[in-house]
């Protein structure tokens, strides 16, 4: 019976401080100080995590890759992803 208490103690012990470690690094990964101020103690608890807009993103009319709308080259009413799709004929693109 002994034995039986000690095993579930430890159990009870392991998933208690797996839980602490993941409550920290999930805590300290939301939280990004600014100007490289250091972060106060206790505030990892407390952070709320950064919501940052996400950038809009366009594909390439030659290739059909995705990437981010500002670094579109613009030709022609259309978006590219590098200056070479730009400048191809138009009867090498595929349609």
């Amino acid at each position: 019976m002994t034995r039986l208490l000690f095993w579930i103690a430890l159990i009870i012990l392991v998933v208690m401080a797996v839980r602490s470690k993941l409550r920290a690094a999930v805590a300290a990964r939301s939280y990004h100080p600014q100007g490289g101020e250091e972060m106060p103690a206790g505030a990892a608890a407390h952070a709320h995590p950064r919501v940052e807009e996400s950038e809009r993103m366009t594909s390439c009319a030659q290739c059909g890759i995705y990437f981010p709308a500002s670094e579109a080259v613009r030709e022609g009413g259309q978006d590219y992803c590098s200056q070479a799709h730009a400048r191809q004929p138009a009867a090498s693109r595929p349609d």
